[in-house]
C-alpha cells in the first residue's frame, strides 16, 4: 500500500503540471517517500525539494566503520577511506541500480584499521545508489530550519487525518465512485471543521479541561 501511495503522488504531480502548469516547490512526506528512486525523481526530474527522511540502511550496527566514515570525491567519482585510500567502481550498476565501490586488496591488507573496517573480508566494499546525489540533497535539507517547519506542518495534517479515522470513523469509504468519495470527504471535513469551530467559539474552562483529563 505504501508503494501505491507514492506512485499516486507522482501521478498527481505530473497531471497537475500537465493540465495547469503548476508544480510544488517542496514535497513533505514520511520515509516511504525517501527511497532512492523517488528522491531522484523529485530532485533530478522535477526540481522539487524533498522534505522527507532518507530511506537508508547503510549504517552498520556492529561497531565497524559505516559509509558515513568514508569521503565521497565527486570529481574523481570515488570514495576515500579514513586513511585516504580510494575505493573505485567499474561503473556498471547492479540490478537494483547500485554501484559497488571496492578498495584495493593490498591497501586493506596492510591497514591498521582493517579490524574496524572489514574484519571478515579481504577488502572493503561500499554500495552507492545511482541517485545518491539526490539522497545527499535530502540529507542536507534535513539540517535546515525550513525542513523543521515542514515537519511541523506535516504533523498538523497527519493529526487531522488521524482524527477523521479514529474519531469520525472514516476508516473506509462507503459511497461508490469518485463522486461518492468526494461527497463523503466533504461531509467528513465539514463535520471536523464544525467541531473545531465550536471548540474555538466556546473554549472550555481550565477546570473543565482538568476534569476531562482526569
Amino acid at each position: 500500500y505504501r508503494t501505491d501511495e507514492v506512485e499516486a503522488t507522482r501521478t498527481m504531480v505530473d497531471r497537475v503540471e500537465q493540465r495547469f502548469d503548476l508544480k510544488p516547490t517542496r514535497l513533505i512526506g514520511d520515509t516511504a517517500y525517501g527511497t532512492s528512486e523517488m528522491l531522484g525523481w523529485m530532485v533530478d526530474e522535477k526540481d522539487i525539494e524533498p522534505h522527507v527522511p532518507v530511506w537508508d540502511k547503510a549504517q552498520r550496527k556492529d561497531g565497524t566503520l559505516g559509509r558515513s566514515d568514508f569521503t565521497w570525491d565527486a570529481d574523481a567519482a570515488e570514495y576515500r577511506c579514513p586513511r585516504g585510500r580510494p575505493l573505485r567502481s567499474s561503473g556498471k550498476p547492479t540490478a537494483d541500480n547500485t554501484l559497488i565501490y571496492r578498495s584495493n586488496f593490498h591497501d586493506c591488507g596492510s591497514c591498521e584499521l582493517k579490524s574496524k573496517c572489514c574484519p571478515n573480508t579481504t577488502h572493503r566494499k561500499i554500495a552507492r545508489q545511482v541517485n545518491e546525489s539526490a539522497r545527499d540533497v535530502a540529507r542536507q535539507l534535513a539540517k535546515t530550519k525550513r525542513y523543521e517547519q515542514s515537519r511541523r506542518h506535516r504533523k498538523k495534517v497527519e493529526m487531522l487525518f488521524a482524527h477523521l479515522k479514529r474519531i469520525l470513523k472514516l476508516d473506509r469509504l462507503r459511497l461508490r465512485g469518485l463522486k461518492g468519495a468526494r461527497d463523503e470527504f466533504l461531509l467528513a471535513a465539514t463535520a471536523q471543521n464544525l467541531r473545531r469551530m465550536a471548540a474555538w467559539l466556546m473554549p472550555r474552562s481550565p477546570e473543565a479541561a482538568m476534569a476531562t483529563a482526569l
